[in-house]
């Protein structure tokens, strides 16, 4: 794993130790190619952030800033490595991604969010794709012109109706990443 692209580019990222599964480079290069000249300049906020890969790479591509969430203890030391590999700087907050929202994302403070949560294994586990999709306090947080970025499972529960309109879904093996903005 490796930063693709700007001042970053080619750094190599560490995973975190356990067993995670970070976005894959080629799809991360995909992801940032459709985002074109949303990054320079923007606000990220990077939720479920495991290394930290997608917003490093958007830090390493321009970003202005850039929120890291994760709960586990594991990531956000792997981030904050991950951050001084890249040297750029950042929040990393160590919480819930949801509890984040609800206590301390601000009214149409991000221009990009991404979400790269755990997948749904068995009968029973949450489906955070759609509590993400639906969470009032994730659509408030986004600039009325932002896209929230959203990886799930190829085949997983379809994102229920919510405040965003899908405007893109693109496949990459067991993954989908579906770019949404703001109805």
């Amino acid at each position: 794993m490796r930063i693709i692209a700007g001042s970053a580019g080619g750094r190599p990222l560490k995973a975190p130790p356990d067993g995670l599964r970070p976005t894959m480079d080629r799809v991360r290069a995909a992801i940032f190619s459709s985002l074109g000249e949303r990054v320079p300049g923007a606000r990220v906020l990077d939720l479920f952030a495991g290394s930290g890969g997608m917003g490093i790479e958007a830090l390493s591509r321009g970003a202005e800033s850039a929120v890291f969430v994760d709960d586990s203890d594991h990531c956000v030391r792997c981030i904050r490595e991950n951050l001084r590999m890249a040297q750029v700087e950042a929040v990393v907050q160590t919480m819930d991604a949801y509890r984040f929202l609800d206590l301390y994302a601000e009214e149409a403070s991000f221009d990009l969010i991404f979400a790269d949560p755990p997948y749904s294994k068995k009968q029973g586990d949450t489906d955070h794709s759609t509590l993400l999709a639906t969470s009032l306090k994730l659509a408030a947080a986004l600039k009325p012109d932002g896209l929230f970025v959203l990886e799930k499972q190829s085949g997983g529960p379809a994102v229920a109706e919510s405040d965003f309109e899908i405007l893109r879904c693109k496949r990459y093996g067991g993954s989908e990443v579906l770019y949404l903005a703001k109805k």
